[in-house]
């Protein structure tokens, strides 16, 4: 049976009716006895790297949240925030803009450092001098990754060549492959810092060596802040991201 034009126009005003239900349903006396659900898509380096320690903290405060996490791509985490399927996004904020229905929250800009092994360095310590072709790898990321592109971009400015590109996504594996001089690496700082640190990863130096990129926490404008979405903003913006 189809519904009656007068029932049509109620059925918007019956859906809000019903999503306050839920809501309510979700409500206990305090954050620690919420029971709704938070959808979180993160940025891999992020999630690898930053966000565990505000994922147990948030664990502690809403301890029966369920908590849906799912590491995703910058571009496709703004595409999910707009459409609405995420509640929050962690992610670069370096993906082409979006419109005012996304709001975010900076905490943080994250230095890129070119990384090789100490041995591929030795050999090939030049990435500063135009019009080169350079016998490497580029170990990296998928194409929309925010950091592979800015890479990019630098070599085609400054025509300079590499074998060819090898797309991983684990950032872990590509670490892996630069220490046993596969190639080289354009990654955020923080994700190799340890590994300079101890000498298995060392620093190439180029023209884009104080380029940041900025990393936000967003959620559609549009969409109901639960408890839960605010205690995980409110971490997010203590915390210390990208020193």
């Amino acid at each position: 049976m189809l519904p009656s034009k007068a029932g049509e126009q109620l059925c918007p005003y019956v859906r809000d009716v019903l999503l306050s239900v839920d809501r309510l349903h979700c409500f206990e006396n305090d954050l620690a006895e919420y029971k709704g659900n938070l959808k979180l898509g993160v940025g891999e380096t992020l999630l690898c790297y930053r966000i565990p320690s505000i994922l147990k903290k948030f664990h502690l405060q809403a301890p029966n949240t369920k908590l849906i996490l799912q590491s995703m791509n910058c571009y496709d985490i703004r595409d999910e925030l707009l459409k609405g399927s995420l509640d929050l996004g962690i992610f670069y904020e370096d993906v082409g803009g979006f419109d005012d229905s996304i709001t975010t929250f900076p905490f943080g800009k994250c230095s890129l450092t070119l990384v090789a092994s100490p041995e591929t360095k030795r050999l090939f310590p030049d990435f500063t001098t135009p019009g080169q072709r350079i016998p490497l790898s580029l170990i990296i990321n998928e194409q929309n990754c925010i950091f592979r592109q800015i890479f990019e971009k630098y070599l085609r400015d400054k025509s300079i060549l590499l074998d060819h590109t090898i797309e991983l996504w684990s950032i872990h594996t590509i670490k892996n492959l630069v220490k046993n001089n596969v190639g080289i690496s354009f990654l955020p700082t923080f994700a190799v810092q340890d590994e300079m640190n101890s000498g298995e990863l060392a620093e190439i130096k180029t023209d884009i060596s104080d380029v940041q990129i900025s990393a936000v926490c967003g959620y559609n404008k549009n969409k109901w802040v639960s408890p839960a979405m605010e205690s995980f903003v409110n971490l997010m913006m203590q915390a210390k991201i990208c020193p």
